[in-house]
């Protein structure tokens, strides 16, 4: 049997096609930093890949064990069996290396995660005592602005009062002037209207003449009086 006819050679370039692969994924997952999730999303690929190849490689050596027990009768000999378990023990090699340094990186990287989370913790602590103490020496100084505030208020309050005070005393002396004004204005018209009442009953009690002679003698005393306050 050709080895293009032969299963064994078929599944072993599957196989192989897989090494090649999981080569190029572990030499990519080296470059990568241990931080990110691209590390954690190629760790992940490089374990499942591992098992998937080594489960391969189990049933290759099975096969070779099957054949092993009559070469004849599959048309090998032992120099060909020889041949197939060294290269199935080659494939094993490189897998488990590969298996071998994964899995010690993922727990490096678990170990400076936890690492850094502790330091993260013991910073964060560090900043929360700094944020207490800020925001305390804040809220004292912002109490005593408020003080400051509620006196100056007060004072304002204080002068305000005052000025109420002042103008109530001012509205009530203006009041007292007001009712003494009215008071002498109620008593000038009640004059006024007595006078004028006397003035009628006399011009009544005069007739015409006397009332002549009255406007005659009003017209002199308004003369006089206009000499006297405006020409002397």
């Amino acid at each position: 049997m050709s080895s293009a006819q032969d299963p064994f050679y078929i599944v072993r370039e599957e196989i192989q096609d897989s090494i090649d692969k999981l080569q190029s994924t572990f030499h990519r997952w080296e470059q990568t930093a241990s931080n990110t999730g691209e590390y954690v999303h190629l760790t992940k690929e490089l374990l499942t890949s591992c098992e998937s190849i080594e489960w391969q490689v189990d049933e290759l050596e099975k096969t070779i064990s099957v054949a092993s027990r009559d070469p004849a009768y599959y048309g090998l000999d032992e120099v060909e069996l020889s041949r197939r378990r060294k290269w199935t023990g080659s494939a094993r090699s490189q897998v488990g290396t590969v298996r071998r340094a994964v899995e010690k990186g993922k727990s490096n990287s678990a170990t400076s995660k936890y690492q850094d989370t502790s330091r993260t913790n013991l910073y964060s602590a560090q900043d929360n005592d700094d944020f207490i103490s800020s925001e305390s020496d804040r809220q004292q100084l912002l109490m005593r602005q408020q003080d400051e505030e509620l006196d100056e208020l007060s004072a304002s309050v204080e002068r305000i009062g005052g000025v109420g005070l002042t103008i109530h005393e001012e509205l009530s002396g203006q009041e007292r002037i007001l009712n003494d004004l009215s008071l002498e204005m109620e008593t000038t018209s009640n004059r006024l209207d007595f006078v004028q009442k006397r003035v009628a009953m006399v011009m009544k009690k005069a007739g015409i003449k006397g009332q002549i002679m009255l406007i005659a003698f009003l017209v002199v005393v308004f003369i006089i009086l206009f000499v006297l306050v405006f020409l002397t």
